[in-house]
């Protein structure tokens, strides 16, 4: 039976897109057989960021609506053998997906996958609910500003409070916390907030730090999962995250500012 995981956060803009393809890539270069769902409807993002959006045929509502098969609708990645994607649909209205329908498909991969990847849109309308209903665990993706944190705050209620799991008594969605965009020398001065200032609220074990960085980005514009940037800080990070998810002890890292040399000291230049 698959694990089902729901990439999610309250605030637009955080990262969770380019997290959910890097964490579906991770999870299938580590040999297990992983399935990405777009949960955006009328966005579509996620096979831009997989560099497959000329191959969408059919998606995710056209599975739904039975106008095409889920294996007439899934997208094998052209580069990692054990990964496929399930687009969003970029011309239906996002009331196209229903319970039924989204559990319909959940069941059908089941029989099929490891693990499903949920990337959840933004917000809490009905994309989003459908993307976390079913749900065992969670990345609550979160940037180190107020007003991301605390609309991650109102996610974690809707996690345990609005599933399938709270619903039916069984144990709740498992949360883990991913901090991304984070800039240990724009902590030190008072430009973000801190790790420990995110976790005071969210009281989440930390999956994951992912660094500030314009790797994040050439990815996206690339078409390539951040995790698969060979040696970026970015693509350590990922990396790390799939480690400690499967229970393997790492380190957090980039926690720290960075030292500055003497002659950045002397004559200043960027954090």
């Amino acid at each position: 039976m698959a694990r089902i995981i729901v990439v999610t956060s309250g605030k637009g803009g955080v990262g969770k897109t380019t997290t959910s393809a890097s964490f579906a890539t991770g999870l299938a270069l580590r040999g297990y057989k992983t399935v990405v769902i777009d949960f955006d409807i009328g966005l579509r993002n996620l096979d831009l960021i997989l560099g497959c959006e000329r191959r969408v045929v059919y998606d995710f509502v056209n599975v739904i609506q039975g106008d095409a098969t889920l294996h007439q609708a899934l997208i094998k990645d052209k580069s990692c053998d054990n990964l496929y994607v399930l687009a969003a649909s970029q011309t239906k209205d996002k009331d196209a997906l229903t319970e039924e329908g989204v559990e319909k498909v959940i069941k059908e991969l089941s029989k099929e996958f490891d693990y499903i990847i949920c990337d959840s849109p933004a917000g809490i309308e009905r994309g989003a609910f459908l993307a976390l209903y079913f749900a065992d665990e969670a990345l609550v993706v979160t940037n180190p500003e107020v007003s991301s944190v605390r609309d991650s705050d109102r996610i974690l209620g809707l996690l345990a409070s609005k599933s399938k799991r709270s619903e039916s008594g069984q144990e709740k969605i498992k949360a883990h916390l991913l901090v991304t965009r984070y800039n240990a020398n724009r902590v030190e001065s008072g430009e973000m907030l801190s790790l420990q200032d995110i976790q005071d609220i969210l009281r989440l074990p930390v999956l994951g730090l992912i660094p500030e960085s314009p790797d994040v980005l050439h990815a996206s514009n690339t078409g390539t999962p951040a995790i698969s940037l060979s040696n970026t800080d970015v693509s350590e990070a990922y990396l790390d995250v799939i480690a400690r998810f499967l229970g393997e002890e790492k380190p957090l890292r980039f926690v720290m500012p960075e030292k500055k040399g003497l002659l950045r000291r002397i004559f200043g230049g960027g954090r």
